[in-house]
């Protein structure tokens, strides 16, 4: 075919436009993204972090070109990230596995295993002030004076900021000293942060004297801590109905949409989303974190005790072969 001079022209004008697209397209970051099936992207609890890197640290030794990116925030805060913003995941692991249940599924995920423990404790440090004279018994009074400071996580953000409210709800019960609740909630709220995690911060810097905190972190953390009785503490599986008596609105999937979330025995959930973008990868960090000699053995050492195999609300939804990590509620 003879092509006539003013489409030559237009052919000469079009081809290195072309070519400049395709090599725009080909070079932008997100389309390196989508194409690089290495990448694995974990969303998890700031209480995660520590024992996460180990165990990424060393699923990593096994799988040398897999790139991990893990991300901390509130449990909360995670989940919106998924919902509200979009934000893809391989992998996301909370720090109450309600949080998953009642924001994920059933239109992001249709299943979660359940897989560690843990309970509140109050955390200071040296300098704290009264730290010779307060404990287990005595710290309600503590808190309440002027010139003690502590602080405590977002209920709307993460787990541990609503665990607090509801331990010091049962506390109220537990000490016998109505008011105690309200009167610790309206005091500091300056000091209120995202993530428990934020906390060590003020705690390192002496702006607070004390801080709800997990037990586990205070522990990855080296920092001294007040253990609670198990009535308030929300660590004993066995005080299921007696936690159930407290409960705490926070906010839900919609805006001016709250939901209730009641006390429970404090439990992690870990789940693999439905549009991962590296589920093969996934379904590997899965099994290497919920085995009882690699993943959880790193949990156990880190402060974190095993609940595998725990009951599952959604057992018939794991696939297969995570279902040896769960059992039927």
């Amino acid at each position: 075919m003879i092509l006539r001079p003013y489409r030559r022209l237009r052919l000469t004008l079009w081809i290195p436009f072309l070519l400049v697209m395709v090599g725009c397209n080909y070079n932008n970051p997100q389309n390196k993204k989508d194409m690089d099936s290495s990448e694995l992207i974990i969303f998890h609890a700031g209480s995660l972090s520590v024992p996460f890197k180990e165990a990424a640290d060393s699923f990593q030794k096994q799988h040398p070109d897999v790139e991990i990116k893990l991300e901390a925030a509130g449990s909360v805060d995670c989940a919106r990230k998924i919902t509200e913003l979009n934000r893809q995941c391989d992998i996301m692991a909370s720090a109450d596995y309600r949080v998953i249940d009642k924001l994920l599924i059933p239109g992001y995920t249709d299943w979660l295993v359940r897989f560690a423990a843990n309970e509140m404790v109050l955390v200071y440090h040296d300098k704290s002030r009264y730290s010779d004279e307060i404990n287990q018994e005595n710290w309600p009074s503590y808190l309440m004076r002027d010139r003690v400071y502590y602080g405590r996580s977002n209920p709307d953000a993460d787990p541990c900021g609503y665990r607090t409210v509801l331990t010091l709800r049962l506390a109220e019960e537990y000490y016998k000293h109505r008011g105690l609740a309200s009167q610790l909630l309206a005091k500091d709220q300056r000091f209120i942060r995202p993530k428990e995690t934020d906390l060590l911060a003020l705690l390192e810097s002496r702006a607070l004297d004390y801080a709800f905190l997990y037990r586990s972190v205070a522990e990855q953390h080296g920092m001294p801590y007040i253990t609670l009785p198990d009535s308030i503490n929300l660590g004993n599986p066995d005080l299921e109905e007696h936690y159930a008596k407290s409960t705490v609105d926070i906010a839900g999937k919609k805006p001016g949409e709250p939901f209730a979330m009641k006390g429970e025995p404090m439990v992690y959930g870990i789940t693999m989303l439905k549009d991962a973008p590296n589920p093969e990868m996934a379904k590997a960090f899965l099994h290497f974190i919920l085995a009882p000699d690699q993943g959880m053995e790193i949990m156990r050492k880190n402060g974190q005790p095993s609940l595998v195999p725990a009951p599952a609300g959604h057992y018939q939804n794991i696939p297969h072969q995570f279902q040896k990590y769960a059992r039927p509620h």
